[in-house]
């Protein structure tokens, strides 16, 4: 178990038992008391928890459960279209871009229509999706690495590795929530992929569909206000006030 996997398993523990014990977690994973002691830091600074005498307990005021892939391609799936239909616009010819997991980025996969494109991803339904439009000018690079099953991206320290030597001229990822700021998802390990992908992208646009405002999830990962732009659907007033503060909305 690499470094990122263990903050992500530490850090699902504390929100599903609500504290730990940091002689547990040596015990279960075979790990040194330092070692823990520095994750739990590493993950106080996150937000995800606070060290107590002995442990740590969880910041979150709520059960996180993930949907399957299955069930977020059911949810929001005409608003999901906008979306995509609006990000493919915004992609020109030549450009380097990278696709995150998710099932709106899977439907912007679909609608782009470039000629001469090169395309990273470190998700494999959107990698599927735009093999079968490879060509001489347009390419498609999946980025392996350990799979998350749930949203079926590669995560983890080789997905990692090789995301440091790129550079992209524009990203477009999703996100499980948006609360004022802070852009959240479910998973550390996956959530620090995201977060190497968004630093080394010169334009950052994340789609998320009305019902991702408001909504708190696992683990923040970046801030809208360092974002290019919000790609979304019609929102209520109440929505545009909490997020129009911080970042343009497309």
């Amino acid at each position: 178990m690499n470094k990122y996997e263990r903050l992500d398993e530490i850090a699902r523990r504390v929100n599903e038992k609500g504290t730990i014990r940091i002689t547990d977690i040596v015990e279960d994973l075979n790990v040194s008391d330092m070692t823990v002691r520095r994750d739990l830091v590493e993950l106080e600074e996150q937000g995800i928890l606070t060290k107590i005498h002995g442990g740590a307990r969880s910041n979150a005021a709520f059960q996180y459960k993930e949907m399957s892939h299955h069930e977020k391609h059911t949810k929001k799936s005409k608003e999901k279209y906008e979306i995509a239909k609006k990000a493919a616009d915004l992609i020109e010819d030549g450009n380097i871009i990278f696709l995150g997991p998710g099932t709106t980025v899977e439907m912007l996969a679909k609608e782009i229509e470039n000629k001469r494109l090169s395309v990273v991803t470190n998700c494999l339904p959107v990698f599927q999706i735009l093999q079968h439009k490879r060509s001489e000018h347009f390419s498609v690079y999946l980025i392996g690495g350990s799979q998350r099953k749930l949203t079926e991206s590669f995560v983890g320290e080789m997905a990692n590795t090789l995301l440091e030597k790129m550079r992209f001229s524009k990203i477009f990822f999703s996100a499980n929530g948006i609360k004022g700021n802070e852009v959240m998802t479910s998973s550390y390990e996956e959530a620090y992929t995201q977060k190497l992908a968004i630093s080394h992208s010169n334009e950052k646009y994340i789609l998320a569909d009305d019902s991702k405002i408001g909504k708190e999830d696992f683990v923040s990962f970046c801030e809208l206000k360092d974002l290019t732009a919000i790609v979304t659907n019609s929102l209520t007033e109440e929505q545009l006030t909490s997020i129009q503060q911080y970042i343009e909305i497309i």
